[in-house]
């Protein structure tokens, strides 16, 4: 749960104004190869400790105050959650590289109708 306006910026029309917003997010960590011992592409319990670390700063907090003079779009959210998804989170043991398929791709819904994704290297 998030809070952001657009102010100043006409092409946003309404959401200029201060409103909120509930996301659902998704992760998937794209890999060419299974892991030879495991055969998974993650260790879908890091990688849920790691997401729900990566998005507790932005979780209810004024992305206004947060991240002054940017837009917080829906884009710009998936990148932010990306950076901290790649980099481990803060979760204790995981760091830059711990990941070592090759792609992430990070989906953050607002609703059913409205939906952006980020993919960069794990």
């Amino acid at each position: 749960m998030i809070a952001h306006s657009f102010a100043g910026n006409e092409n946003f029309g309404p959401a200029q104004n201060l409103h909120g917003a509930t996301y659902t997010i998704d992760v998937e960590f794209r890999s060419s190869r299974l892991h030879p011992k495991n055969n998974w592409v993650v260790d879908i319990g890091a990688a849920s400790s790691i997401l729900s670390a990566a998005c507790s700063s932005l979780n209810f907090s004024n992305l206004d105050e947060k991240y002054p003079g940017e837009m917080t779009t829906t884009e710009f959210v998936c990148k932010k959650i990306h950076e901290g998804v790649k980099t481990g989170g803060g979760v204790q043991g995981y760091k830059k590289g711990w990941f070592k398929g090759g792609e992430i791709k990070v989906t953050v819904h607002e609703s059913h109708k409205a939906w952006a994704s980020y993919t960069g290297p794990g």
